[in-house]
């Protein structure tokens, strides 16, 4: 996140200078000029009878005949350039020295005068935000161990090639040495102890729960055919009685014991293997679940607590921007700092989607333990079962208080204000892009309409430049023309002109309210960065705090267990 915005902060400090410079050059927008004074008719007359007097005086000097000529080319050559000079100060002057949209942009321009302590304030507002990123890197370096020991990768991002083993079906792999009449123990050497699934310190969280859910499955199938067939015996046994009350024959009355001694026989063998599955699950649980989720917490706890300290230094960083003055900074946006905004809009939100996923996610898995614990706990019974030498169950396993307590210390989270805190800043990112978008909107109409001005004004120049001359050579008395142009409302000077003019006022009306836009743009992003962000941090370092205290309880709980574990 910090990174776009350290970004974007870079591209304002280093544009004051260039873009003031662009928008005067882009949007020169040059005034219609006032209509010059009508030259006298009698210039040419004028300069008709200068060059008669030239002629005139010269001759009467004493000069040799080749010098006279070469004098008379001279004042040739001379009365045609004072005649130029005439005619061209009969033409209307050039108009005044240009002005336009660029010189709105005064606080564009005003960067000039400052760049010193421009330069030096860019210089903390981007240690600010590269201070921000490291912490941001360094909390995310916290998250590793927690990772691997979930095999985050592996599970999310599919890098199951990644050590060289290939993508791992664990469950594949667990029915592979899973068979309705041996134990898992008894497939340990099968494979000459080549199968590193086998091997309890190769396990990892997420095969020690793939072997649970197999030997649950086995323990299903199991528990449905001895309960069919306890089914059938009582069946058989009820026929029995039955034959006997009658007087059956003897014959048919044992061929019907013969059934039931079978039955019952075949349902003591089931209820052994059975009770062999539930010993293995419970070895499972105790030695190799249990084992991994204490490691779990206790990484977790380590994980917290570097958050918790990142994020409070997070918070005294950008407590820091109160005293942030972006007075000298650029007045206008750049396409660049509307493509980081948008960036920084869209990381938010998916920050709270996966704060939200990771909550949601820890309280659901431990929750499924926990009601998968508590229907673990619960006694197959049987009424055949006295006759099978069943292995005796731990009444309270040290996972029942580890889970226990850490599904109440999950529902007591504070992980609303988290949330809220993430939500709302998103919301006042999606403030600021819809104004930038308004004043993007306003730029384009400014530059549109500055080209439309240059357009007419020039036009305007072009006629007035062809209109003068032509008034010029026709002669006309400049007092008369004085009198009646510009007052008389049809005079086509008048006209054209109030034309530019009004285009002109309309244009500076646009500029005005671009600049409102680029103010509060401005201003926004300050109130943002100034208390938005503070909040925000203040919430994440909170919430880090609050988990580090609960994984902290949780290692106390897990460590009171080990003496009944043992």
């Amino acid at each position: 996140m910090d990174e776009s915005m350290a970004a974007a902060a870079a591209d304002d400090e280093i544009r004051p200078e260039r873009d003031a410079e662009h928008q005067d050059e882009k949007f020169a927008t040059p005034p219609p000029p006032p209509p010059p004074p009508r030259p006298a008719p009698a210039n040419a007359t004028t300069i008709r009878a200068s060059r008669g007097r030239r002629r005139s005086r010269r001759p009467r000097a004493a000069r040799s005949a080749p010098a006279a000529a070469a004098e008379s080319g001279r004042e040739e050559s001379a009365a045609e350039a004072e005649a130029e000079a005439g005619r061209c100060r009969a033409t209307p002057p050039p108009p005044p020295p240009a002005h336009g949209l660029g010189a709105a942009f005064d606080g564009a321009t005003r960067g000039k005068t400052a760049s010193a302590a421009e330069a030096e304030r860019s210089v903390n507002l981007l240690q600010v935000f590269t201070d921000l990123d490291e912490h941001f890197l360094k909390a995310s370096e916290s998250t590793h161990e927690v990772s691997k020991k979930l095999e985050a990768t592996r599970m999310h991002y599919h890098s199951n090639f990644v050590d060289g083993r290939g993508h791992i079906d664990h469950s594949a792999r667990v029915m592979k040495v899973i068979t309705w009449n041996r134990s898992f123990k008894g497939m340990s050497n099968a494979d000459d102890g080549k199968d590193d699934f086998d091997n309890d310190e190769g396990e990892t969280h997420a095969t020690v729960l793939d072997k649970m859910l197999a030997w649950e499955k086995k323990l299903y199938e199991e528990v449905k055919t001895g309960e069919l067939m306890k089914i059938e015996y009582q069946r058989k046994v009820a026929l029995l009685n039955k034959q006997k009350k009658r007087g059956a024959p003897t014959e048919t009355l044992e061929r019907t014991k013969a059934a039931v001694s079978h039955l019952h026989t075949r349902y003591i063998v089931d209820m052994q293997s059975m009770d062999s599955t539930v010993s293995e699950i419970q070895h499972l649980r105790d030695n190799q679940l249990y084992p991994r989720l204490v490691d779990l917490v206790d990484e977790m706890d380590k994980m917290w607590e570097m958050m918790f300290l990142h994020h409070e230094s997070q918070l005294k960083i950008v407590l820091d921007l109160k005293a942030l003055d972006i007075s000298d900074s650029p007045m206008e946006m750049s396409e660049q700092h509307h493509k980081r905004t948008i960036e920084l809009h869209d990381i938010v939100k998916e920050w709270h989607s996966q704060f939200h996923k990771l909550i949601t996610h820890q309280k659901e898995y431990i929750q499924a333990l926990n009601n998968w614990l508590k229907l673990n706990l619960i006694p197959i019974e049987s009424s055949l079962k006295e006759k099978v030498s069943s292995p005796p169950r731990m009444q309270r396993p040290p996972i029942q208080a580890l889970l226990h307590a850490w599904n109440d210390h999950l529902e007591k989270l504070p992980e609303e204000l988290a949330k809220s805190a993430l939500l709302s800043f998103a919301a006042v990112m999606d403030t600021i892009l819809k104004l930038q978008q308004d004043e993007m909107k306003q730029k384009e109409k400014c530059e549109e309409m500055g080209k439309e001005f240059q357009k007419k004004s020039r036009a305007f120049e072009d006629w007035y430049y062809k209109y003068s001359h032509r008034r010029a050579a026709s002669g006309e008395e400049a007092e008369g023309d004085g009198a009646t142009e510009g007052t008389n409302p049809k005079d086509p000077v008048s006209e054209r002109k109030f034309l530019v003019e009004s285009l002109k006022s309309r244009l500076d009306d646009e500029v005005e309210a671009y600049n409102k836009l680029c103010k509060q743009v401005r201003e926004k992003s300050l109130t943002t960065l100034k208390t938005h962000l503070p909040e925000l941090f203040r919430a994440l370092s909170d919430f880090a705090r609050s988990c580090a205290d609960m994984y902290s309880k949780l290692k106390l709980v897990s460590q009171a267990q080990n003496p009944a574990a043992n």
